[in-house]
């Protein structure tokens, strides 16, 4: 699985009714009171004027800093808040994965089943969870039909194995320890593969303190009862703030009376928000969007382009090194923000190497790819004008590179912007038709503007 993020939630609805009853906001509304947590009064949560879902939304102007919400972190649903915690606790050595987030797995499974739960009113928000849409729930065809080329399949791929690891080799015999308290039959794998998608799309993580993030490793995911109904945006109004006693929302800016208050997840591409959330931002919302370059495609690149079994032999020798030198793997990718190369090291030294003449390579290799190059060091950084500065067999092969990775894609950039530019088309496509849509022609627009550059 994905390692949690400090904000996740989907956008794809912060909750969904539960058959035939009401809406649970009022009863959660009453346990956020009983809870202690405190609500602005000039706040209100609501369907109506949310981007998706429930959202919190402005009952009058917002000025920046103003506190919107204050959670009490006894509210907070956790590994240790939950009330088998002394279970979770006294095991915690047998639940260690390498995702870190069994235990609130494991006490979502409990809590969201037992009749008894204090976090029922909370959790009933998401009543059978049929407002996650994360790809991992799409059919495999859609999934390839629809998403192949943007790294998401592959991505939901590992997240399946995985999902199906944990359970069979840590759930199962946990629960199987513990039969009083689970049911193999009523907490089963898909139901714990809608808690992952939950935990994906709806768990904050608590920074580190600067002093510990060397030392430790991040911390556990848990549940933030309100702070999880804010939508997402890149450009967002508000951010998450972390007290020893209590989560405050606060704004960061002015809002003005009616308009919906943000959260980020961070510095996000769309491919991630929809693997993780079940959304995308339509171009060009997203700031942060980003296109890969697979690391292997620009080793086949190279390969292409090498007319001898000689030539072929060194690239192979040149990807051997590069490996070494841990600039690239076999399942690495190089990622290009719409200014800049965020890989830039990475891709530098790649395109440099398996540029070289075999008597180059010789001599960089005997240096052990150091040198004293203060040139070399300035063009590392690899803005988009600084691309179109490259030496040319560089730029020439970054440029082939791109041109196999858009052939990985099921359609072209221009099939992708007629579908946009005719409303009536695009309102027809499926929900999931829509995400997918926006993440490919994000990627293609930042990859498109590559070649341009590089011509």
């Amino acid at each position: 699985m994905a390692s949690a993020p400090k904000r996740p939630k989907a956008a794809a609805g912060s909750g969904s009714r539960g058959k035939g009853s009401a809406d649970p906001l009022p009863a959660f509304l009453a346990w956020c009171g009983r809870a202690g947590v405190e609500l602005s009064p000039k706040v209100r949560l609501s369907r109506e004027g949310a981007v998706s879902g429930y959202g919190l939304l402005a009952a009058e102007q917002l000025e920046a800093g103003e506190v919107l919400f204050t959670i009490p972190r006894s509210a907070l649903l956790s590994q240790h808040t939950t009330s088998i915690h002394t279970l979770l606790q006294e095991a915690q050595e047998s639940l260690q994965s390498q995702s870190g987030w069994v235990p609130l797995l494991l006490a979502l499974l409990h809590e969201y089943t037992a009749s008894s739960s204090p976090w029922q009113p909370y959790l009933s928000l998401w009543q059978g969870f049929r407002s996650l849409d994360h790809p991992m729930f799409w059919p495999e065809e859609e999934r390839t039909r629809l998403l192949q080329g943007t790294g998401i399949p592959e991505a939901v791929d590992k997240d399946l194995a995985n999902i199906q690891l944990e359970y069979s080799s840590i759930i199962l015999p946990f629960m199987q320890s513990h039969p009083d308290v689970f049911d193999p039959k009523l907490h089963t794998l898909e139901l714990y593969k809608e808690l992952v998608a939950f935990v994906m799309a709806y768990s904050f993580q608590e920074p580190l303190e600067e002093e510990d993030e060397d030392e430790k490793g991040p911390n556990p995911p848990m549940m933030v009862p309100v702070a999880d109904i804010l939508n997402h945006v890149a450009n967002h109004n508000a951010n998450l703030e972390y007290s020893p006693h209590c989560l405050r929302m606060v704004t960061t800016q002015p809002v003005g009376k009616g308009q919906e208050i943000f959260n980020t997840y961070g510095q996000m591409a769309n491919w991630q928000l929809l693997h993780m959330y079940g959304f995308a931002q339509p171009y060009p919302g997203n700031s942060h969007d980003t296109a890969d370059i697979q690391m292997v495609t620009v080793r086949a690149a190279a390969l292409q382009r090498a007319s001898s079994p000689a030539q072929q032999q060194l690239v192979a020798e040149q990807w051997d090194f590069l490996c070494q030198l841990e600039m690239v793997g076999e399942e690495g990718a190089f990622v290009l923000g719409w200014d800049e190369v965020l890989t830039e090291e990475e891709l530098s030294v790649t395109l440099k190497v398996l540029c070289m003449s075999e008597e180059e390579f010789k001599e960089y290799k005997e240096q052990e790819g150091w040198e004293d190059d203060s040139e070399e060091e300035e063009s590392s950084t690899l803005s988009n004008e600084a691309l179109s500065r490259l030496k040319p067999p560089c730029k020439k092969l970054l440029y082939d590179s791109v041109l196999l990775t858009l052939q990985s894609y099921r359609s072209d950039l221009r099939a992708e912007q007629d579908l946009l530019d005719n409303q009536e088309v695009y309102e027809k496509l499926s929900r999931r038709e829509q995400q997918a849509l926006h993440v490919r022609y994000g990627q293609k627009r930042i990859l498109h503007r590559l070649l341009e550059l590089l011509r």
